[in-house]
């Protein structure tokens, strides 16, 4: 099997390839654009400014490609939606003609995002209910989606996209648990947006990506989505509580109450698609975090 991880050198894309790399006749290509300094001959560098994905597939014939590209980030979506549009829809459309052009046997999987269901009216959120973002995040992964569902029903290339919920773990350098993180470098009293009676479906990393490989062997690739998730609605005053359980000192904090546009209120997914494919939770939320706490701490030491 033959891998070519988009966005290589990102979070899920850097921790999807050494996932991967670990499997008997299996191997892994990265593309980002990222410079690597080091003598990678299977490594694609893009240039942000003019993507371009035909000579990666003009010059090398790959299994599966994963797209692990993208922005990431609701409030920078709202500052910047041109740019987000860019990264998150308009590169997919690339990809995929590329693959279309050069490779249509090669399975395309993109990384898009429970941002995309909104406000629900229905928890557990299953895989059909109705999509309404409130971003422009929300609204280009969705793009991404049907640009999928586009190139599977007109030019038969099979692709899946996984609409990831909250995910979590070493190498993330952003988003909640990062953020409280930081907060207590300099400040004693620690103000949180929201009532932190909002609720997310944690993933843990390495949960993760053992899902992303799950999809690549055992998916339908008709042009599907697939929720990625434990299914489990976590209550972000809980998840806060437990983040800061793992530190020496007591951390004192409050919620003020005020939301941030584009943040949803309560998520909780259906799994039952992932688990038919044999998807297995291996690490709660407790755990998950105490790992990712522990790399902070040597991260921050370097």
């Amino acid at each position: 099997m033959k891998y070519l991880i988009i966005g290589s050198k990102g979070f899920i894309g850097e921790n999807l390839k050494k996932h991967l790399e670990k499997n008997v006749g299996t191997t892994v290509w990265g593309a980002d654009v990222v410079v690597d300094y080091v003598d990678n001959e299977k490594y694609f560098l893009i240039d942000a400014s003019n993507s371009d994905y035909k000579s990666i597939f003009e010059t090398e014939h790959f299994d599966v490609c994963i797209n692990c590209s993208g922005a990431a980030s609701v409030p920078d979506s709202i500052l910047h939606p041109l740019r987000d549009y860019q990264l998150n829809t308009v590169n997919v459309f690339k990809m995929l003609d590329a693959i279309r052009t050069y490779q249509p046997k090669c399975k395309f999987i993109n990384l898009s995002s429970a941002a995309v269901y909104g406000n629900p009216g229905l928890l557990p959120i299953k895989e059909d209910a109705l999509v309404i973002p409130l971003s422009p995040y929300g609204i280009h992964k969705l793009q991404s989606e049907q640009i999928c569902s586009e190139f599977f029903r007109f030019f038969e290339i099979a692709t899946c996209s996984l609409r990831i919920f909250s995910a979590y773990g070493e190498g993330l350098k952003k988003q909640l648990f990062w953020d409280l993180y930081r907060k207590t470098k300099d400040q004693k009293q620690i103000d949180l947006f929201g009532s932190g009676r909002e609720s997310r479906d944690f993933i843990y990393i390495l949960d993760l990506v053992n899902a992303i490989e799950l999809v690549a062997n055992k998916a339908d690739f008709c042009g599907e989505t697939i929720n990625i998730a434990n299914g489990e609605e976590v209550f972000i005053e809980d998840c806060v509580a437990s983040f800061y359980n793992n530190f020496d000192d007591t951390i004192s904090y409050s919620f003020s109450g005020q939301g941030r546009a584009g943040d949803p209120n309560n998520w909780i997914a259906d799994i039952s698609i992932l688990k038919s494919l044999g998807y297995e939770r291996k690490y709660n939320l407790e755990k998950g975090l105490e790992n990712y706490y522990r790399w902070i701490l040597e991260t921050e030491k370097k």
